[in-house]
């Protein structure tokens, strides 16, 4: 007989059908209105859940005393409780390195877009404001020959430091746990510590995932350290960032601006202060948001998905479980 899991994210049909092939899927929109409630329906006798974007608490986990595996078409684990799937013996899974490259193109586009004022200066032209030559009021600023500030060198950082110092002879620092030899010889990077990165970086960007440690790692404190002229590029987590003090320094020209991705509520509101300033440019949480790229990780998570229900160990499992 085969196993049975929930689907709440849509896939291709070619994916659809090799899953089809192995096991019983219960497809669930969980965007309508009843989402959520047909999802509690579907979950006993599942063994298996496939998705993103769902935050699964203790009470949906109640729901589906079968379930063997998680399996996450996102890097990020943050909507899942790792601990409490372990202890239930539900393994979890994600897609790293298929997203790697496409979200360190959106972390460029989003340094480039707010260092030349792209957004603003091309609803400035759509609304038919463009009337004589520019002038240092409209001017942005080099990205070339600068210095780039990571905070977090894992593969997007890396990505990223590959970019900044092959293609736009940018100066690397680093803020990570460790130090990494490797791409410090790659990309002449180096490693320092938090409060210098701030000093003396150009572009802050920020790759760190959301945990206890990160959450509200750049607040008021840390945009002060910033220079005036800097700019914060942010697609890691919203919470990474306290948004009220990036608010208040944008609004007071603390700093240059900001390039977003990721905020601490999504969808953003549209009454968000963050929309009224013209210092910063907002992205709907594109980083990955590729064709080919969402291809590639959904392909991904149906195979650890398979992997997991079929008793093999699969290729990016996120936790250890305590099976009994």
């Amino acid at each position: 007989m085969k196993k049975r899991i929930v689907l709440y994210k849509r896939l291709s049909d070619d994916l659809m059908a090799r899953l089809q092939e192995r096991v019983e899927v219960t497809w669930v929109d969980t965007t309508l209105p009843d989402g959520l409630a047909r999802l509690r329906d579907a979950l006993p006798g599942a063994h298996g859940l496939l998705g993103a974007s769902l935050r699964l608490d203790a009470s949906l986990l109640d729901l589906a005393p079968q379930l063997e595996v998680v399996s996450s078409v996102s890097v990020g684990v943050d909507n899942y409780d790792v601990a409490e799937l372990s202890r239930r013996g539900v393994m979890l899974t994600n897609t790293p390195d298929v997203l790697t490259e496409t979200t360190a193109d959106t972390g460029f586009a989003l340094i480039l877009a707010t260092a030349r004022r792209v957004v603003e200066l091309a609803n400035w032209v759509r609304d038919g404001h463009w009337q004589a030559n520019l002038g240092p009021a409209h001017f942005g600023c080099d990205v070339h020959g600068k210095t780039l500030g990571i905070v977090g060198m894992g593969r997007i950082g890396e990505a990223l430091a590959r970019r900044a110092a092959a293609g736009f002879g940018m100066r690397v620092l680093y803020h990570s746990q460790r130090a990494k030899p490797e791409v410090e010889a790659r990309h002449a990077a180096r490693q320092c510590s938090l409060d210098e990165l701030l000093q003396q970086a150009d572009f802050v960007c920020l790759t760190v995932p959301l945990s206890a440690s990160t959450e509200g790692l750049i607040g008021a404190r840390e945009l002060a350290l910033m220079k005036p002229e800097a700019i914060l590029v942010n697609i890691s987590r919203g919470r990474v960032v306290d948004e009220q003090a990036l608010v208040e320094a944008l609004r007071a020209r603390r700093i240059r601006g900001a390039g977003l991705d990721v905020f601490v509520q999504e969808p953003l509101s549209v009454d968000s202060p963050l929309l009224q300033l013209d210092n910063v440019v907002a992205t709907p949480h594109i980083g990955s948001a590729t064709e080919e790229t969402r291809q590639a990780m959904a392909r991904c998570a149906v195979d650890n998905l398979l992997s997991a229900l079929a008793g093999e160990r699969p290729a990016n499992l996120v936790n250890e479980v305590c099976r009994t």
